[in-house]
């Protein structure tokens, strides 16, 4: 407790309950505690000196007790005779734009006006406790905001405002205040702190809008920073606990406009446009029909021709969500600046394809080079057309002439030609942005799971002929006894789409399936590549294993095959693992929360910061990424398909219960139990960077989460009789995930083991998870051969019209079959921005306000030890990508593993775990 006693200042309050240092975090709570226990008065120890984050610079606020107002009352006998009125002050912290339209500045200086003759932000405090007389809470004299006129024309980023309170000494504690905003402008909320208490300063940490009393009647409520389970929640606090829930949740019917606060559930049903035409009309996702989670309801009415498809909003204009879901000032133009680089890097391919129509293909490596090295007018010899351009692509053109080129990816940076080899092949199975379908092979040869009866026999073409002679003299029976075997299927999840996906112009592609052998330096070698297509007939030749070359000839066929191979994981990272398991199927648990969980609950405040964004981010990514026609479909192999493949691994493949990664990492088959190790796994791939650092964070979260739990839920029966939790998980999964709630894998919830597994898992998803599938997509995915996003040619064989054409250019074949250059450009400059952390984020172990968002101290100390452990794991971060033993971190042109370190700047940095999905 001493740095948290440090922080309060020369008075504070700590528990009276016995605290024991703990190695993880600084404290353990005894069993059988009481939630709550008085404070006491104690005198400023010495002071310690303490790294903390420079963002900790507000002093951390102990639980106030009831039980304390009351003991001080009694205290002084005079109070209960007669009340005394006093004052007391609040400071208001609200957040200006830096940037205003003139509409916006216009009615800021109206505001300003009307201010002065009554037309005020007004507050009001509310007790914890019920007066007596009305059972209604105590509420104080209504306050107004100062010197809002005064300072209108401030321009710093916050700007602090005052108000005094009128209460009387039998007022309590304060436990929420009311805001009406009677101006005619939203503003944005951060914080409130009163002072003037004998207790001391109380903390509210609000960041949200404030909605003009016009447009939104009624007060918004917010609460302090003192953490209450539900029945645990002081008298006078919770009718307005009760009304807070109900106006997030709405009524479920109606349009809703962006200054909502709503938080609802809806089916995919607005990523087509069937008003467009056929060709733009998409299925209905989530039902019974097509299974698939839930996204957040905007209340548009259906389309003009299918009654089940909603309407569409297309960009420019913003889609629903809630308004503090929506994108702060720096996350936003961050986010739009590059989307103003894809307008740039797109706008001038299309302009060449349609003047050139031979210029459709990539022509030779050196086209790729120049996109970074010269820039697309110079490489292109469009200097002319900037002239033709409006003005505004002009000015940028001529003040940064980077906006024009793109960045050497990483993968190249090093090694120009790493992406041919082999052993980097391997490597990125295990260290690339698509870490997490490497499988242990635990028979040979694979089998399918599809119905022969549909997709023809399960057996694979593969032998053990085919790679006997590659396993430094093992049998395959051998390697498959040491756990030397292992493979990246993609077979089930591609056949039951190819004949669809291969009808489809310019778009060609395989089920594949890729057999890897682990060296003893600890690296995969890939030793042969199954290519399946939909079987046709008993006799058609619909499966083909490519193994390692032996010439030139089968070396082009291998680099083909491993594009092939490259094209399928790109198309499984994107749809499956990064869209699916980390953006789509948070979202019911994120709308469930702010549905279900009062501000006021300890575990709303635990999940907070990795919610942030996420509900905004899908909702752009509905309206211009996954939607019919849009950036997704035109980039990768399964066009049009793509949503509904992703629908298919929803169905047959996503459990809740596996998504942690130690679960996901046993399913695999990749690690085993181990009760010697701190996260309790042995790995049989040693050198595998993505599961060996992410197990120290997972490590990291879990200790954080069970510490957290506990101090809440000292017995199970708690979590039980927790009805805002209950109805939490509940309704995430029963509406949420309504498609699949009859599944029995679901993890009850009736214990705190169970509490801390959710959540963890949850937290993981938000933040390591998807931090190690989103922020290397540049960075290996910029260039293009390394990762194509689809495929244009299959690979001739020997009876093939093609095959003379291969012989006679294979580069140029190659070529060919990879992503034309406006595809390629278009796909770069979307994972460019993809890829970009924005000024404003904020990553695994910080947090805003980190030192009041909780009014309880010891979880204060807890938090800044967390902090302390993921600052400690970066370190051995680190360490590991400078130990050269560990070949698939470390090495003459090898990419370090930083995808998993926490901390980054700003930017395309291949690094960084943010709190939640925020891009």
């Amino acid at each position: 407790m001493a740095v948290a006693k440090e922080m309060m200042g020369c008075s504070s309050f700590v528990s009276s309950s016995k605290v024991f240092l703990n190695s993880t975090y600084g404290f353990q709570q005894k069993q059988n505690r009481f939630l709550f226990v008085k404070p006491v008065w104690v005198p400023m120890e010495q002071k310690r000196r303490v790294h903390l984050r420079k963002a900790a610079k507000v002093p951390v606020v102990a639980a106030i007790s009831e039980d304390l107002v009351k003991a001080k009352a009694k205290a002084v006998p005079a109070q209960k005779e007669k009340a005394v009125e006093f004052k007391v002050t609040a400071t208001i912290t609200i957040r200006n734009k830096n940037k205003e339209d003139f509409k916006e500045t216009l009615v800021k200086h109206f505001d300003a006006f009307t201010d002065m003759i009554g037309r005020n932000v007004v507050l009001e405090l509310i007790s914890t406790e019920e007066d007596p007389k009305t059972m209604a809470p105590k509420r104080s004299k209504e306050a107004v905001l100062k010197d809002w006129s005064k300072k209108a024309n401030v321009k710093a980023e916050k700007v602090y405002y005052t108000a005094e309170f009128t209460v009387d000494s039998n007022f309590g504690v304060p436990g929420a205040i009311t805001v009406t905003n009677k101006h005619q402008k939203e503003f944005f909320l951060e914080s409130i702190t009163i002072e003037d208490f004998a207790y001391g300063p109380l903390h509210f940490p609000c960041n949200s809008w404030v909605q003009s009393n016009k447009h939104h009647p009624g007060k918004r409520i917010f609460f302090t920073n003192q953490p209450y389970l539900p029945d645990q929640t002081p008298k006078g606090l919770r009718a307005l606990r009760e009304k807070e829930l109900d106006d997030l949740r709405g009524n479920g019917k109606g349009v809703r406009k962006l200054s909502d606060r709503v938080y609802d559930f809806d089916v995919y049903n607005d990523l087509g446009n069937p008003d467009k035409g056929i060709d733009y009309a998409r299925p209905m996702l989530g039902g019974e029909k097509v299974p698939y989670p839930r996204r957040c309801r905007t209340g548009r009415g259906p389309s003009e021709t299918d009654m089940e498809a909603e309407s569409r909003v297309e960009k420019p204009l913003p889609i629903y969500v809630p308004r503090d879901e929506q994108f702060e000032e720096s996350k936003q133009n961050a986010f739009s600046a590059g989307r103003l680089r894809a307008v740039l890097h797109n706008l001038l391919p299309q302009l060449k394809a349609s003047i050139s129509a031979h210029n459709r293909d990539l022509n030779s490596f050196s086209d790729i080079d120049g996109l970074y090295k010269e820039g697309l007018l110079l490489k292109l010899g469009f200097h002319e057309t900037v002239k033709k351009l409006p003005k505004m692509v002009s000015k940028l053109q001529e003040s940064s002439e980077g906006l024009l080129k793109y960045e050497t990816p990483k993968v190249v940076s090093k090694d120009k030609f790493a992406w041919l080899r082999d052993d980097e092949f391997g490597r990125q199975a295990l260290a690339g942005v698509n870490p997490v379908n490497i499988e242990r092979l635990a028979s040979f040869p694979p089998v399918s799971k599809l119905d022969p009866e549909i997709y023809g026999p399960q057996e694979s073409a593969l032998k053990e002929e085919h790679i006997a002679g590659q396993l430094n003299g093992m049998t395959v029976q051998q390697a498959l006894d040491e756990n030397k075997l292992f493979m990246v299927d993609y077979h089930d999840i591609y056949l039951p789409f190819l004949d669809r996906i291969n009808a489809l112009d310019g778009r060609k592609s395989y089920a594949t399936r890729t057999i890897f052998f682990l060296t003893p330096s600890g690296t995969l070698k890939p030793v042969a590549i199954e290519l399946s297509l939909p079987h046709t007939s008993p006799n058609s030749r619909s499966k083909r294993v490519v193994t390692p070359p032996v010439d030139a000839t089968t070396n082009w066929i291998w680099q083909l095959a491993k594009a092939h191979v490259c094209s399928n994981d790109a198309g499984v990272h994107q749809l499956v693992n990064h869209w699916l398991r980390t953006h789509a199927c948070m979202e019911p648990f994120i709308l469930a929360a702010h549905r279900q969980l009062s501000a006021m609950h300890p575990i709303f405040k635990l999940l907070d910061p990795h919610m942030r964004y996420t509900l905004e981010i899908n909702a752009l990514a509905r309206q211009s990424l996954i939607s019919g026609d849009g950036v997704i479909e035109n980039c990768f192999t399964p066009g049009r398909y793509c949503m509904e493949m992703s629908a298919a691994a929803y169905r047959s493949h996503w459990r809740f219960d596996k998504e942690g990664l130690p679960a996901d990492l046993i399913r695999r088959g990749i690690a085993v139990p181990d009760p010697t190790q701190p996260h309790g796994l042995k790995l049989l791939i040693e050198d595998y960077p993505y599961a060996s650092d992410g197990l120290l964070i997972w490590n990291a979260l879990e200790n954080w989460v069970r510490t957290y739990v506990n101090r809440y839920y000292p017995n199970s029966s708690l979590v039980c009789n927790d009805r805002e939790l209950q109805q939490w998980y509940h309704e995430s999964v029963h509406v949420g995930h309504a498609d699949l709630s009859k599944e029995s894998w679901w993890p009850s919830l009736k214990t705190t083991d169970d509490l801390v597994s959710i959540l963890t898992t949850l937290i993981w998803l938000a933040s390591a998870q998807h931090a190690a599938l989103n922020f290397g997509q540049y960075p290996y995915g910029g260039y293009v051969p390394n990762r194509p996003p689809l495929m244009r040619r299959l690979i001739p064989d020997e009876n093939d019209l093609e095959y003379a054409n291969f012989l006679a250019d294979p580069q140029k074949y190659f070529l060919s079959a990879l992503p034309s250059l406006l595809q390629a450009t278009k796909f770069m400059a979307v994972v460019d921005t993809l890829s970009t952390h924005s000024p404003d984020e904020e990553y695994l172990g910080e947090r805003q306000h980190p030192s009041i968002w909780s009014g309880d101290a010891e979880i204060i100390e807890a938090f800044f030890g967390f902090s302390a452990e993921i600052r400690r794991i970066e370190k051995e971060i680190e360490k590991r990508n400078a130990d050269p033993n560990l070949k698939n971190r470390c090495g003459a042109g090898v990419l370090p593993y930083e995808l998993l370190a926490p901390s980054s700047g700003p930017g395309v940095t291949c690094r960084g775990v943010p709190n939640s999905v925020s891009i």
